[in-house]
């Protein structure tokens, strides 16, 4: 694998573990800036929405960028939006700290992507898009967890100091490894908003969503879950959390293979797994051994699929995949905030939680029509060349 795609990775282990940590300091950030939990917490929501705004707009305006300078660029605006995020003295200037580098999340990742995939050869496209999502699962594993404890000892500002230190290496290794004649080009805008309106673009996007969705009605209240259902002690959670980032790493390694052998035929099976192991859930959390077992198979299934997802949709976008491959991380987003909003729905309305895991069943089900609709519509594709 070339050496450019770990700058890659490298630089999104950066930005998840500058998304993800603040969870964990919630508790210090409210008692430093005199603020409530809950309005500490808003701190995450604004980022998931500023990603979700901030990829397809960023994307736009930087169409026509090289896109070696647009990944340190933006790599740049991370670096100076998480030094803020350290040295902001007022609780609204931390939240502008945190939007100017939420809205350059997801047009990084699909800019990402679409490079590595270009580095590679064409049957190592999978992989390569797999590697730079290692980053994701590198930060849950690793960066939340140290930069929690590195809060908590030191103080919220120091783990932040501490991600701009990650940051500037990412930027220095881009700088290095990134090759300045990249084999992909960057296209025409209306070539991008041509690849938007195809129907396979669409459902593409649409499936990313709804695994999305799938993943965040159950995940978002995973440690409540663990905690009421299954009996596991605060210690406990943190131990299976963390297998479960091991559960995503493995997913991401198997999801890049697989991919690259047989995309559509791999993600159909994967997502009847996935289906499979939710609808199971709500008879496994009782039993510690075989929750922690099903959670286990839960993260490997789920990782395996979304760089799948990513590939997909800058396979059926074909020349012009800047605008698709982000938007596609958008659509993720905005999954995940409608999976949370949807299982605290369903608390609300008397749902128990373990209950919850039925919900995610029918979008995960639903998810495995569309990629059915989705085969067709290849097929289709194929077939109209093939009689002009």
């Amino acid at each position: 694998m070339p050496i450019a795609v770990v700058a890659l990775t490298f630089a999104t282990f950066g930005i998840c573990t500058s998304e993800y940590v603040i969870m964990g300091l919630l508790p210090e950030i409210a008692g430093d800036l005199a603020i409530s939990i809950p309005q500490a917490g808003l701190l995450v929501s604004l980022y998931a929405l500023g990603v979700v705004v901030g990829a397809p707009v960023l994307a736009v305006l930087t169409t026509s960028w090289p896109r070696r300078k647009t990944l340190i660029g933006l790599s740049l605006v991370f670096l100076i939006g998480n030094l803020l995020c350290a040295i902001a003295p007022t609780y609204g200037l931390l939240m502008i700290a945190r939007v100017i580098t939420a809205l350059c999340h997801g047009t990084y990742f699909g800019i990402a992507s679409v490079v590595a995939s270009g580095l590679v050869a064409p049957e190592r496209r999978a992989r390569a898009i797999a590697l730079v999502f290692m980053g994701v699962t590198l930060a849950n594993m690793l960066g939340v967890p140290f930069g929690t404890a590195v809060g908590q000892a030191l103080g919220w500002r120091a783990t932040f100091l501490g991600i701009c230190a990650i940051n500037l290496v990412a930027i220095l290794a881009q700088v290095l490894w990134i090759p300045k004649a990249l084999p992909t080009r960057p296209s025409s805008l209306g070539a991008e908003f041509r690849s938007l309106i195809d129907r396979r673009v669409a459902l593409s996007l649409l499936l990313s969503m709804l695994s999305s969705v799938s993943l965040f009605i159950v995940f978002t209240y995973i440690t409540p879950i663990l905690r009421a259902v299954t009996g596991v002690s605060p210690q406990g959670v943190t131990y299976i959390l963390l297998l479960y980032g091991v559960g995503l790493s493995i997913g991401s390694v198997i999801g890049g293979r697989l991919g690259d052998r047989s995309l559509m035929g791999a993600l159909g099976w994967l997502m009847i797994g996935l289906t499979a192991i939710l609808a199971t859930l709500p008879f496994t959390l009782g039993l510690p051994v075989y929750a922690v077992a099903s959670l286990f198979l839960w993260s490997v299934l789920t990782f395996a699929i979304c760089p799948m997802l990513q590939t997909l949709v800058i396979d059926h976008a074909k020349g012009a995949p800047n605008l698709a491959s982000t938007f596609n991380q958008s659509a993720f987003n905005l999954g995940n905030a409608i999976g949370a909003w949807v299982g605290g729905l369903l608390l609300n309305a008397g749902v128990t939680l373990d209950a919850l895991p039925f919900a995610s069943t029918l979008v995960a089900a639903f998810a495995c029509l569309i990629i059915v609709v989705l085969k067709g519509a290849d097929r289709r594709a194929l077939v109209v060349p093939a009689q002009s």
